[in-house]
C-alpha cells in the first residue's frame, strides 16, 4: 500500500469515528491516528546483538460534550469496536468535571496549505545493513589507540506517519522518516575508566555522518577524558559545549509554556515583553525546518504554525500556547499543541534553537582566565518555579585560556534567571537535534567541588 492509500484509510478511519462520536451525542471531537514502525541493530565487540523491529498504530479520540471533555484510545481499527469507543468516549464526557477553556480551535486558525518540509525518504534499510552500518563505526572506534572497551554501535531505520481529523471540517497528514547511528566507547583500565559516545539522527539517509567519523569521535572522546582532576569548589565562568548548551533552551520552553503560566508555576510568569536573556540573545521556534527533527506542517490540533520569536535581543516575546492555554490567558494560540495519544492537547515546542553569536568557542574562551567547559550532564536538579539550578557535570579546566586537563565529579549552581541574563552566545550553532544551541558562556556560576 502507498504512503497515499495509506494516508486515504486512515483518514477514513478517522472521520468515520468523529461520525460515530457525533451520532452518539458528542458536540465536538477529534481524532488523531498514529502509525510507525522500526528496525534496530547492533554490535558489540565485533558481535551482533540488539536486535528490534516493531510496528504499531494507534489512534486517540477526544470528545467534547458542551464544556466537559474526555480521552480514550485503542490500537483496534475494526469498525464495530470503534463504534463501542465513541459510545464510550461519549458517556465519559457526560460525567467528566466541566473545564471552561477546552474546545476545538477557532476554525478561522486551521491550516490549510500545508508546507512541503522533505520528512519523508524512501530508503530502504534492512537489518544486516543497519548492522553493517554499526559494524563500520565501531570497527573505527578501535582504531584509536588508548581505547579498552566498547559500549556497543547501534544503527536504526524507523518511517512514521500523523493522521488528524476534527469534527469541524479539517482532516490533515504527514509522513516522516529518521536514521539514526551511535557508538560509546572506553578508555582507560581498571579504576580509571571513562566513556563517551557520539551519534547522528536525520530524517534523509543521504544527510547521514560518515559512519567512521562517528566511531572515531566517540573513542578521541573518551580519550580526553582520561585521569581527570578535582576541582576546589569556586566561583567561575561556566561554558556550555554546543552538546549540552540547548539543555538551558529547554529550560526556557519549559517556563514559558502556556500550562505553566497558567498555573502561575513559572519564574517567567511576569516576564512577557522584559529582559530575560542578556542583550543580543535570540531563540526561534521554527516547525517547517526543512528536513527537521521536530518539523510539523500543523499543531496537534491542526491550527497553523509557522516561525515563532520567542526571545528577542534579550526579550521575552511570547508565551507557548495551544488552545486551552491561550484561551484561559485570553490570548490567541501561537500553534504550539503537542499531543499523545491517550491524553489532550498541551503546548510543545518544535525545532529551538538559540541563533549563533558573532565569537568563536576558541575566542570565547581565550578570554577566561580561570573557568569550566562543561561537556557532560548529570542529573536533573533544575527548577523552573524558582530557576534554582544545580547538576552533575564533567568536563574541563580552563587556565589562561587555554583548556588544560579533564574534571569530572563535580556541581555547578546558579539560579537560571541569573544565568540567562549572563550569557555570551558562540558562533558555532548546529542543527543535530530537536532543541539546539552554539556554546554559550555563562558568568558569575558555583562550582562546587573538594
Amino acid at each position: 500500500m502507498s504512503k497515499a492509500e495509506l494516508q486515504k484509510r486512515l483518514t477514513d478511519i478517522a472521520s468515520h469515528t468523529l461520525e460515530r462520536a457525533k451520532y452518539h451525542g458528542a458536540d465536538a471531537a477529534d481524532a488523531i491516528i498514529v502509525e510507525g514502525g522500526s528496525i534496530n541493530a547492533g554490535c558489540r565487540l565485533g558481535k551482533w546483538e540488539d536486535i528490534e523491529q516493531s510496528e504499531s498504530q494507534d489512534m486517540g479520540l477526544r470528545v467534547m460534550v458542551g464544556k466537559s471533555q474526555a480521552n480514550v484510545s485503542t490500537t483496534d481499527f475494526d469498525l464495530a469496536d470503534i463504534d463501542t469507543l465513541a459510545e464510550r468516549a461519549v458517556a465519559m464526557a457526560r460525567v467528566s468535571p466541566e473545564d471552561p477553556y477546552c474546545g476545538l480551535p477557532d476554525p478561522e486558525r486551521m491550516a490549510r496549505d500545508l508546507p512541503e518540509l522533505e520528512l519523508s525518504d524512501d530508503t530502504q534499510m534492512s537489518t544486516e545493513e543497519l548492522r553493517e552500518l554499526a559494524k563500520v563505526s565501531e570497527n573505527a572506534a578501535w582504531e584509536v589507540q588508548g581505547v579498552t572497551n566498547s559500549l556497543g554501535a547501534a544503527a536504526s531505520a524507523g518511517y512514521g506517519g500523523i493522521v488528524l481529523v476534527t469534527s469541524d471540517g479539517f482532516a490533515g497528514a504527514y509522513h516522516s522518516s529518521s536514521y539514526s547511528l551511535s557508538c560509546a566507547m572506553v578508555a582507560g583500565e581498571g579504576t580509571s575508566m571513562e566513556r563517551d559516545y557520539e551519534y547522528c539522527t536525520v530524517r534523509h539517509f543521504s544527510d547521514m555522518d560518515d559512519a567512521e567519523g562517528i566511531g572515531r569521535e566517540a573513542s578521541d572522546r573518551a580519550m580526553r577524558r582520561l585521569n581527570p582532576k578535582k576541582v576546589s569548589s569556586q566561583s567561575v565562568p561556566i561554558v556550555y559545549d554546543n552538546r549540552v548548551s540547548a539543555t538551558l533552551v529547554s529550560h526556557l520552553s519549559s517556563a514559558i509554556s502556556g500550562a505553566a503560566i497558567t498555573r502561575g508555576t513559572s519564574m517567567l510568569k511576569d516576564a512577557m515583553g522584559k529582559a530575560v536573556f542578556s542583550d543580543g540573545v535570540t531563540i526561534k521556534d521554527d516547525p517547517h525546518r526543512i528536513r527537521g527533527l521536530r518539523s510539523k506542517p500543523f499543531d496537534a490540533e491542526g491550527v497553523e504554525n509557522a516561525m515563532t520569536v520567542l526571545v528577542k535581543d534579550g526579550v521575552l516575546q511570547t508565551w507557548v500556547l495551544d488552545s486551552r492555554s491561550a484561551r484561559q490567558l485570553g490570548l490567541e494560540t501561537t500553534g504550539h499543541a503537542g499531543r499523545g495519544i491517550s491524553s489532550p492537547p498541551s503546548p510543545s515546542v518544535t525545532n529551538l534553537y538559540m541563533e549563533a553569536g558573532s565569537i568563536s568557542p576558541g575566542d570565547l574562551i581565550a578570554g577566561i582566565k580561570n573557568g569550566f567547559l562543561v561537556t557532560d550532564l548529570i542529573g536533573m536538579g533544575v527548577s523552573t518555579v524558582t530557576g534554582d539550578y544545580s547538576r552533575g557535570a564533567s568536563g574541563f579546566w580552563i587556565e589562561n585560556g587555554e583548556i588544560t586537563y579533564p574534571v569530572s565529579e563535580v556541581t555547578i549552581a546558579g539560579n537560571l534567571k541569573d544565568m540567562f541574563m549572563n550569557i555570551t552566545v558562540a558562533d558555532d550553532l548546529e542543527f543535530r537535534r530537536g532543541t539546539d544551541a552554539p556554546t554559550v558562556l555563562v558568568e558569575g556560576m558555583t562550582v562546587a567541588g573538594t
